[in-house]
């Protein structure tokens, strides 16, 4: 005995031999084949299948059904054998057709990446997957010199599922990365934090060669391929430094640098603390040498809204910084660790990077910006009747990142300021003629005095004389007449 599918009779042997069917074989080919056309037509069971005038019929009689169905397929010929008869041709062409495509690939022509700035986007993704990697190696108990040389990198090929924001193909490198997190420490930078600061939002491009991050505490520098090698030539010594005076310092506070390849073009960035204030506007900078040749802002640079002043405006205003004593002595000391280090690193040409912020301009700035959002508020109300006005919920709006701690549980006054963030400010004296707060740290601090150098000094020595003071000196004289300058911007 034996069943074809739901809804057939079974069959006996005895039974089939009598309605004329020769061979056991035979007729389990037969009633295979009427159930497959029996899908394929669905056909009921107790239907007669009415076959074309063509097809050859073979009639199975028994004594509950009858039923006409054609013969089962011939076998498939051989490779020489001539090709299978009409009968076969016809049962094909019961068999239902679909188109099936074939896949082309071709090779992507045109440029995938559709944003903005593609080295921003891949900035943003290297410093997520390298965090999130680096978080799960075990920090070591010391470093070792191979740490100095290490690094980490990754290649995507064919990344197409986010092509709106990344680009198909690119490369991403981090240098040194345990040295790096070793520094973000003694800096009191956590390393969720880092990353929040670089990735919850692009960073905002500023003029020149610079990012800032979207809540302001980290500035990303695009340096050279030479102020790379550079930097890796004086890390070991850098960290050292960083490490004897516990993080305190007017150097720049390095803390990442990477390598970015989007269409085989390399970027070099390198990631810094703001020496500027998160949250407290600058309203005046100045960028001082200790050089008063060719150190004049140009009319150009005066017309825009936040000039960047040099020696010679910082004498002409008769600009001075007002601290106390105590505040004016931990300056100079810093200076003074600081600009020796660079000396015996053979560095030169860096600046003292000064930003003032005048509070009560601030104020006056905050009331104006209150009186146009109650406006614009009073405005919305009308046009937006049915908004409910309830507050935000708790923590919604808190800022995340470097500063996010500090922001969401220390409300801060009029000229007021975390020492743990906003590192490089200090606060003007009591006696000042305004109350200003002040930003100095030391920047571009990787030009070395080569041959390069040499050659623009001897240049700038015939031209002005060589006892003008020019900028570009040798390292120990550069730190010596730099101090000697920055002692007197000081009230």
């Amino acid at each position: 005995m034996w069943s074809v599918g739901p809804g057939w009779q079974q069959w006996s042997t005895s039974e089939c031999r009598g309605a004329g069917v020769n061979t056991e074989s035979q007729l389990k080919a037969d009633l295979s084949l009427l159930y497959i056309l029996y899908i394929l037509r669905g056909t009921e069971p107790h239907t007669r299948l009415h076959s074309s005038p063509h097809w050859e019929t073979r009639t199975v009689t028994c004594e509950r059904a009858r039923m006409s169905f054609p013969p089962p397929p011939p076998s498939p010929p051989p490779p020489s054998a001539p090709p299978a008869s009409s009968s076969s041709n016809h049962l094909n062409n019961l068999a239902p057709k679909s188109k099936t495509k074939k896949k082309h690939f071709v090779q992507q022509k045109v440029k995938v990446f559709r944003a903005g700035d593609p080295v921003v986007s891949v900035l943003m993704w290297g410093v997520n997957h390298t965090i999130t990697e680096l978080i799960q190696v075990p920090v070591p108990v010391m470093l070792l010199p191979d740490n100095f040389k290490a690094c980490a990198k990754i290649k995507v090929c064919n990344h197409l599922f986010n092509k709106e924001n990344l680009p198909g193909q690119f490369k991403f490198k981090e240098y040194c990365p345990q040295v790096f997190r070793n520094l973000r420490e003694h800096f009191g930078i956590d390393d969720q934090d880092f990353r929040v600061s670089l990735t919850r939002s692009p960073p905002v491009r500023e003029e020149g060669h610079l990012l800032t991050s979207h809540d302001h505490t980290l500035v990303v520098k695009e340096v050279s391929s030479e102020e790379v090698e550079e930097m890796h030539s004086i890390l070991s010594e850098y960290h050292q430094h960083i490490v004897t005076c516990y993080g305190s310092t007017l150097l720049p506070q390095f803390l990442a640098m990477y390598r970015v390849t989007v269409e085989s073009e390399d970027t070099y960035l390198l990631v810094m603390r703001n020496v500027f204030s998160h949250r407290l506007h600058v309203h005046k900078k100045y960028d001082l040498k200790g050089s008063l040749v060719s150190r004049e802002a140009s009319f150009k640079e005066k017309d825009k809204e936040l000039p960047t002043y040099k020696d010679m405006d910082f004498r002409n205003k008769m600009q001075k910084v007002y601290v106390g004593e105590e505040e004016k002595e931990k300056i100079l000391d810093k200076l003074n660790r600081d600009t020796e280090f660079l000396a015996r690193m053979k560095l030169m040409d860096y600046s003292l990077l000064l930003g003032i912020h005048d509070v009560e301009q601030a104020e006056q700035e905050e009331e104006e910006d209150e009186e146009d959002e109650e406006e614009e508020l009073y405005h919305e109300d009308e046009d937006d009747d049915d908004e409910n006005g309830l507050p935000p919920a708790p923590g919604s709006t808190s800022p995340q990142g470097i500063a996010g701690y500090m922001n969401s549980f220390k409300p801060m006054g009029p000229g007021e300021f975390d020492p743990y963030v906003d590192v490089y400010a200090v606060q003007s004296s009591v006696g000042a003629p305004r109350r200003e707060v002040y930003f100095m740290g030391l920047i571009d601090v990787l030009t070395q005095y080569d041959t390069k150098k040499k050659a623009a000094h001897a240049a700038k020595a015939v031209k002005h004389g060589a006892g003008a003071e020019i900028s570009t000196v040798h390292p120990e004289q550069y730190a010596k007449r730099f101090r000697e300058f920055t002692a007197k911007i000081f009230a």
